[in-house]
């Protein structure tokens, strides 16, 4: 196998996470986005669509979505489960992985690259280059709010995000959580559930990475 990483980004650090867990060292090639290497040819030969992470399995496909990536690492490396052992854990992780990246993940990602000029003309990943809308980043800074409320609502209900155990619905909250200090947002004081819940996570060799 063979996997495409970049350190800086938070999409990478997902997999990344994954396979520390699955206690698999993989080669690691690092693409950097700072430097547009995303868009080079030679990446771009490998995954059309301009992003990362990219794992190339032993079979030779390019899995290109962190959900395929560990779909397909769970199947191979059963131990230890990171997307649920029972029918009911499985659709309880895939579904809060899911919330995690729709109400935590995309709106991060609106603020940060409808605001920052580092993303002027860049403000959606891949191959086409798309202008900024500053209406998209202020709706973004509200929905970020509201993520926080709604993971403390659940931690306060739950030791991990999808249920008892620590699954991949984590590793997604953990690193978006933790990206979002690039827009300068973080766990409010008064989450307490939440905060230790992110110490916990925190304290994982994988979260190290």
């Amino acid at each position: 196998m063979l996997f495409y990483d970049c350190v800086t980004a938070p999409n990478p650090r997902r997999a990344r996470m994954f396979i520390a867990e699955k206690g698999l060292d993989i080669e690691t090639r690092e693409i950097s986005i700072a430097n547009g290497e995303q868009l080079s040819d030679a990446f771009t030969a490998v995954n059309p669509h301009a992003t990362l992470p990219v794992l190339v399995t032993d079979e030779g496909t390019a899995l290109t979505e962190n959900l395929g990536i560990a779909a397909y690492l769970e199947s191979r490396f059963p131990e230890p489960p990171l997307l649920g052992r029972t029918p009911d854990e499985k659709g309880q992780v895939l579904m809060w992985n899911s919330i995690v990246e729709q109400q935590g993940g995309k709106p991060i990602a609106e603020t940060l690259r409808n605001r920052h000029p580092a993303f002027a003309d860049r403000a959606i990943p891949g191959p086409i280059h798309y202008a900024q809308i500053p209406e998209l980043a202020q709706r973004g800074t509200a929905r970020v709010v509201h993520f926080f409320t709604l993971l403390e609502k659940r931690l306060a209900a739950s030791p991990y995000v999808a249920g008892p155990e620590f699954t991949l619905a984590d590793i997604s909250a953990f690193v978006f959580v933790d990206f979002a200090r690039v827009i300068k947002a973080r766990i409010p004081t008064e989450n307490s559930a939440t905060l230790a819940w992110f110490e916990t996570v925190s304290a994982r060799p994988s979260a190290q990475l």
